[in-house]
């Protein structure tokens, strides 16, 4: 299945008061982490929609938290589509940090259209599950302008 990965720098605004990660953001880093997964294999969520009228809500998502995170670490995200249904992709997503997995989840989300004001789960066209599908390795890390020392 394919594959996507990136780093991100832990900023203050993510900590709570004793500096250690509120867990809601794993869920910002998830959904982050879709979007980047859809893009690195070009289709993104914006030219989807626009495109083939497609959104990918989500529904469905689980997080395990393993070990804290805290201002300025710098963690790495990988995804991976692990299943891939008719109507359905299920994303999982790893983090870690410091050569460690601090925490692993999974998002659920729906092929969805929009049409004359109304959604619909539809199947996912044999092209982009083809796509979905392709067995690759991780890319190779970003060069995120927010990991400046």
């Amino acid at each position: 299945m394919r594959r996507n990965q990136f780093r991100l720098r832990v900023n203050w605004g993510d900590t709570d008061k004793a500096g250690i990660v509120y867990y809601p953001n794993y869920f910002k880093w998830f959904d982050i982490a879709a979007h980047e997964f859809f893009r690195s294999i070009g289709l993104s969520p914006s030219t989807l929609s626009e495109r083939d009228g497609v959104i990918l809500p989500l529904l469905d998502v689980r997080c395990s938290f393993e070990k804290p995170l805290y201002y300025d670490d710098i963690i790495t995200v990988m995804t991976e589509a692990a299943e891939v249904q008719p109507k359905t992709i299920k994303l999982t997503h790893q983090v870690f940090a410091r050569g460690v997995r601090t925490g692993h989840g999974y998002e659920l989300r729906g092929w969805v259209k929009e049409a004359n004001g109304s959604i619909k789960a539809v199947e996912i066209p044999a092209a982009y599950r083809a796509v979905l599908e392709e067995d690759r390795p991780f890319p190779p890390l970003n060069a995120d302008p927010w990991l400046c020392s």
